[in-house]
Formats: structure tokens, sequence, C-alpha cells
């Protein structure tokens, strides 16, 4: 975009961000990750846009998942393994439902900044900052660790560079072969809860035997072993996002190079802020969360702002209303994105607007009502005659009890027990899988009705 700069959201209303006191810290570090290599490639980065751009005309499916924020003291490279494991075998499942590839994105090595409903928390008589990710103040309720601090970037530049080298070693180097993933998957539906799913699991194993009694094989085929895996993250750290900024010397376009897909908060996503003036300049695909406020004006003009060329693949809305409220607020901003012919995507976010306090005082998410938020976000788009593009889940390969719910029965006593994240319930592994399995029949069902209608 010739009329724009880097710099330009500087200008802007920021909101959400940040007010570091000591300068001359922050613009050393600002100076200091300018000269550091970029995280991702802008190669890597137009070839997500093009199977983004896939998933808009219902060529692919999106499977977004990971951290609710990830933390400097969780890092190892076990929980980045165990997480991508089970966003592979969902997308297993889910490209069995679908029939079509699955597009893998990881809220991974970068969603380390957290927007909060209120600047402040109190604990007792003590009111301190609200934490608001580990690359911008510590989770600690003191009043030292709750100072924004420059540093904390250069700290999550490191641990999202480690993680990125192991996600790109996993996604090449046969861990990912489609084999080991669906024994995983058998795993999983061999426990008596989960035995319902095992019909699908079975469907899934004879199409690999048939492949293999074809001779399409890991061996024979590269494409069984490997997978293309993209990292995304909320750009609400505009600091840390502007220094890792660069212009692609291929092509003269300006990439974000702190991760392939960026999204704009509900609570960051004014027309006329800095979160939408930055994003509007750099080629990454990126993402917006809509949610209940989100009015139909506004949406035409964001998707102007950030998609003035109407490129497929460029933006993907990011619905978020509450199991029980879609039908409230879907079907509008389906019907002001079709009369501006606007190419987008269209995926589900069912965890953020079904978060409840449980009776034992934990915040928590109801598999049920994520499940229930899913299946109106399909059936408004079954009406609509529009394509349900994917779905975006928070989640952790970690056996946690943060979402009640699921075949393994969380229950609000279970919360307790194994109760990490740092901001917000995410599901488990189980809870992420069976989830999976459940949206293969909605996308099963979907498909089969727009078969119908194809032939009708």
């Amino acid at each position: 975009m010739g009329d724009w700069h880097k710099t330009d959201w500087r200008a802007k209303p920021r909101v959400q961000m940040p007010e570091y006191t000591d300068t001359d810290a922050l613009n050393a570090v600002e100076r200091k990750l300018a000269g550091y290599p970029p995280l991702v490639f802008a190669g890597e980065a137009r070839r997500l846009r093009a199977e983004l751009a896939a998933v808009s005309r219902g060529e692919a499916f999106l499977l977004q998942g990971g951290d609710c924020a990830e933390s400097f003291a969780s890092f190892s490279g076990d929980t980045i393994r165990d997480t991508f494991r089970v966003l592979l075998q969902m997308a297993m499942v889910l490209t069995y439902g679908a029939k079509v590839p699955t597009v893998k994105v990881g809220r991974i090595a970068g969603q380390f900044a957290k927007p909060r409903s209120a600047p402040t928390e109190t604990q007792g008589d003590t009111e301190l900052p609200s934490y608001r990710g580990d690359i911008i103040n510590g989770f600690a309720f003191t009043p030292e660790a709750r100072i924004p601090d420059p540093q904390r970037m250069l700290d999550a530049y490191t641990q999202a560079a480690g993680t990125l080298n192991l996600l790109r070693a996993f996604s090449t180097g046969g861990y990912a072969d489609v084999h080991r993933v669906h024994s995983w998957t058998l795993g999983f539906t061999d426990d008596d809860e989960a035995g319902k799913y095992r019909d699908i699991a079975s469907r899934i194993q004879d199409s690999l035997d048939f492949m293999t009694a074809a001779g399409i094989t890991s061996d024979s085929n590269a494409e069984l072993s490997t997978v293309d895996f993209y990292t995304s993250h909320e750009a609400l750290l505009l600091e840390y996002e502007e220094a890792l900024t660069r212009v692609d010397s291929t092509t003269g376009q300006t990439i974000a190079g702190s991760g392939h897909f960026l999204w704009i908060g509900d609570r960051t996503r004014q027309p006329d802020g800095a979160h939408v003036a930055f994003c509007r300049g750099v080629s990454n695909p990126i993402g917006l969360k809509c949610g209940p406020t989100l009015t139909t004006d506004d949406l035409k003009r964001l998707i102007e702002a950030l998609n003035p060329a109407n490129e497929a693949g460029r933006l993907t809305l990011i619905a978020r209303f509450g199991a029980g409220k879609v039908a409230d607020h879907l079907p509008k901003l389906i019907r002001a994105v079709e009369e501006e012919g606007a190419k987008v995507v269209w995926t589900c976010d069912p965890m953020h607007g079904n978060t409840i306090k449980s009776a034992s005082g934990y915040k928590t998410r109801p598999f049920d009502s994520v499940l229930k938020e899913v299946q109106e976000f399909f059936a408004i788009h079954k009406a609509e005659g529009t394509i349900p593009g994917g779905v975006h889940f928070e989640m952790t390969g970690l056996d946690v009890t943060e979402c009640t719910g699921g075949v393994r029965a969380v229950t609000d006593g279970d919360l307790s027990s194994r109760y990490h994240t740092a901001c917000d319930p995410r599901l488990n592994a189980s809870q992420a899988l069976e989830l999976a399995f459940l949206v293969a029949e909605e996308l099963r069902s979907h498909g089969k009705a727009h078969a119908r209608a194809a032939v009708v």
C-alpha cells in the first residue's frame, strides 16, 4: 500500500496496550528486534493465503487451535509436541468429515499478549494492574511483576523462534506421518468412554489400508509423512509487531514477520484504531474477531480497510457469540458480507462466548456449550447458503481440567486438580479430539446437504 507506513498506528487511538514507563528501554528493545531475523517468511504467508482462498470457496477447511496465552514458565518441547500431535489428529478427523484438505494453523509461537476485560484486578484488599500476557508483564500478583517490561519482548521472540524450529522439524521429519497420527487416534477410541467414535476411526483406517494396498505409502509419497503447519496470534502488542515487520525482497510487499496469520481481537477492532491501522498494511492473512457488539456498518468498514482489493484468502471472519446467541448476530453479518460481495473465510470460535464461573469459583467453559455454538454456526450457514469455513479453539495437548464435560466427564469438582492456564480455560487433548469427531459429523451432514441442493 503506497499510502501506508508501518508506524501509522502510532498516531491512532490505542486500546488494550501497555504504557511503558521507561521509554529508553523500550526504544532499545525495538531497535534490537528490528535487527533480528523475521520468524516467518513471506513465501510461507503467501502459501497460507492461497490455502485460505481455497477455504473461502469450500475447497478446504480451516483448523486453528492452541493456547489461550503462551507462557514462559511452561515452555518445553514436550508441551509443543503434545499440542501439535492433537492438532494433527483433529485435522485428520476433520479431513475425513469434510472430504477436503484441512489447513492447520496453531495459536502458537507468538500468542503471548492478551486483552483483558478490566485494567486492574483485586485480591483481598490489594488492587493491581491486570496480567496482560508474558510478553507484557508477569503473572505473579505483585506490584513489581505487573509493571510492563519491554525486555519481555526479547524473551518472547526467543521462545517463538525455538517453538518454530521444533514445529518445522516435527512437520517435515516424519513425526507427522499419517499412519502414526491415526494410530494415536485409534488409541483414543480404544477407551470405553470414546467408543462411540470407533466407527469413524475404523473407516479412516480402512481408507489408509486401501491406500497402502494400492502402493500409496509414505515411502512413495512424501506428502503422507509431512504437513504444512502455520502459526498465528493476536496482533495486540504493536511495538513488537512493528519491530518484526519486513519488506519482502521478491515482491516488495510488507510482511509481518512475527507469525504467518495475525488476527485483530473483538476489543481492538475499532475501524479508526491503531490495530486496524497496522494490520491493513501487512500482506499476511488477517483474522477479525466478530462478537455480539459488531455492527454491520462497522463490519463493512473493516472489510474495506483490511481487504480493499477483495482478495480471497486475505480476510478471515472469526465469529464468537456464545451458545444460544448465534442466530441473533451471525445472519445479519453474513448478509452484510454477501451484499458487499466480499470474499472471506467464515470460521467459528466457540470458546470466548461460553466462559462462565463455576460453582467452585473457577472460570470454565462447558463442553456442551462449545459444541452447541459450533452446531448453530453450521446451521445458520446452511440456512444462508454460505460456507462454514473453519473452527478456532483454545486447546492444549496436556491433560488439564479447565473445561467441564466431554466423554471423560470433567466435573466442577475436578477443575482444581489440573487447572494450569495462565488466562482462559482450554480444552484438554481428549475434549479437543472429541470435538473434532463431532465437527466432522457436522461437515459430513453439511456436505450431503450441499450435494442434494446441487442435484435439485
